[in-house]
């Protein structure tokens, strides 16, 4: 283990450029979606090397990310964690504690660190138009290559590597599925299937489906509103031409967002479930 792992910071409140407003360094949670709800998950550090590391990249720009693994000896199977929208806050950073609990090394980059930080503005709408909308897919899967190679050369194994991802990051999930070919599975949940192509964003999950180069869960909500059900179904149609297999599965009462123990949207029986769901899939995958 190098001296990168060795100095992993347990504190999961670092920031990515030090400047970050009092009320996030206050919860851990972007500020467009704090005060976080009073259940929120909250997972310890212990027995965990988790903190803040820097990532290099081909453009020579470190990448700020966060990352979690267990404090034993390595080579740990490796799981991608790609953000919501509001980037690495402290709901990403618990998914990652939970993974490294259960003996993986988890990661998740900072991949709008080039475009912003979403964790300092106060509405989803200015977090989208300012940010999000300026991040090409491009970019986002070059760095997810970058954030592999780095957990595989700390304490990853190569050959055991997974990904998942929520809303923003449950899209991306699926076009790391299509891109990265040593990539043993993928979990995305309530991603966005479909879309209109733009220069940032040039084809969309059902545009890849037939060309997928890992088995993806793909795990949405029958009351998603932004995720209408006949994308889903286009979906389930397009991913028939897969080489790999694909599981989608949907709950019928749950919004969008129903894993984010934070939120309001929050609904523990889908989000336990989804959870066990990715686990077995990862498991029976090879991660």
């Amino acid at each position: 283990m190098n001296d990168d792992v060795k100095s992993l910071m347990p504190k999961a409140d670092m920031t990515r450029r030090g400047f970050v407003s009092a009320a996030v360094l206050a919860t851990g949670y972007a500020m467009a979606v704090s005060p976080a709800a009073a259940g929120a998950i909250s997972t310890d550090s212990q027995g965990l090397a988790a903190g803040a590391v820097m990532i290099p990249t081909p453009g020579g720009h470190p990448m700020p990310a966060y990352a979690a693994m267990p404090a034993g000896k390595g080579p740990f199977p490796t799981i991608l964690v790609i953000q919501e929208i509001f980037g690495v806050h402290e709901h990403i950073r618990d998914v990652c504690r939970r993974f490294a609990k259960l003996g993986y090394l988890a990661v998740a980059p900072e991949l709008y660190f080039r475009q912003g930080d979403p964790s300092v503005l106060t509405d989803i709408p200015t977090i989208l138009s300012t940010i999000v909308a300026r991040v090409p897919d491009a970019q986002v899967l070059s760095d997810l290559d970058a954030a592999a190679a780095w957990a595989a050369a700390n304490g990853g194994d190569a050959e055991r590597l997974g990904v998942t991802g929520f809303c923003w990051g449950g899209r991306a999930v699926w076009l790391y599925a299509a891109h990265n070919p040593k990539l043993k599975a993928a979990v995305a949940w309530y991603g966005r299937l479909v879309g209109n192509a733009t220069p940032e964003t040039p084809k969309q999950p059902v545009d890849v489906a037939a060309g997928l180069m890992a088995p993806v869960l793909g795990l949405y909500g029958g009351a998603d509103q932004g995720i209408p059900q006949d994308s889903v179904e286009k979906m389930k149609a397009a991913v028939k031409l897969a080489p790999v297999k694909v599981d989608m599965v949907v709950y019928p009462d749950a919004p969008h967002a129903f894993h984010a123990d934070y939120r309001p949207s929050y609904r523990e029986a889908p989000a336990r479930d989804g959870w066990a769901r990715a686990l077995s899939w990862f498991k029976a995958n090879g991660v």
